[in-house]
């Protein structure tokens, strides 16, 4: 078994109209062991930029620090947030610096730029890009996520829409791996709104307009 599948992961980001949606499953194991069923692996940056990381559970979370720490520098120097493919880039040279003992982590990255535009990207565990414009996947579900994206991914979808077609996509694949599973975390984002949905089924919403609102993954 593969360094990267030892804890099992599946994380999808998809693209919406001026949105983008990201959903990681919860489930921790060692190997065919569950640890936990409610791990989350998508983190956030900012309030425009998240980074799902799948592989080894102890990389992601030593990554994650090392990228918040870098953000805040960033932050103090530059006194604004940082780009999605400014932290892109800063997240590949961060992997290629550790080439010779690397983490065992494969992050996916979505945020909206300037004009509310959405930016998806995944790389490997040495840093090398890769760009898309409807949808990235990585983890141990990486193969059933890239047919279920392919048949459920529209050109310019309404979030509604983005959150149903990425939902189902993420438990359709999950229930066909059995790394990965116990439901999944939701995260959706358009313009000054921030949504969430969690593996409950009934979940709570956030958003920055300070309205509220609940929904239920079907």
């Amino acid at each position: 078994m593969s360094i990267f599948e030892y804890n099992g992961s599946a994380l999808v980001a998809m693209v919406g109209k001026n949105c983008f949606g990201i959903a990681s499953d919860r489930r921790l194991g060692v190997q065919l062991q569950t640890i936990a069923t409610d791990f989350r692996k998508i983190y956030k940056i900012h309030d425009k930029l998240y980074i799902g990381l799948s592989g080894l559970a102890t990389d992601a979370q030593t990554l994650y620090q090392r990228l918040v720490f870098r953000h805040k520098l960033y932050l103090l120097r530059e006194e604004r947030n940082m780009k999605p493919e400014t932290f892109a880039s800063l997240v590949s040279a961060l992997l290629y610096e550790k080439r010779f003992g690397p983490y065992f982590c494969q992050p996916v990255i979505a945020g909206l730029g300037d004009d509310n535009k959405p930016f998806i990207c995944t790389m490997d565990s040495l840093g090398a890009k890769e760009l898309a414009k409807d949808f990235v996947v990585s983890g141990s579900a990486s193969e059933s996520l890239y047919g279920a994206c392919e048949s459920m991914y529209k050109p310019d979808m309404e979030p509604d829409e983005l959150f149903e077609s990425i939902s189902q996509a993420l438990l359709a694949s999950v229930d066909r791996d059995c790394l990965s599973g116990w439901g999944g975390h939701v995260l959706l984002v358009r313009g000054p709104l921030k949504e969430e949905w969690t593996k409950s089924d009934i979940c709570s919403t956030k958003n920055y307009s300070m309205l509220s609102d609940q929904r239920i993954m079907k």
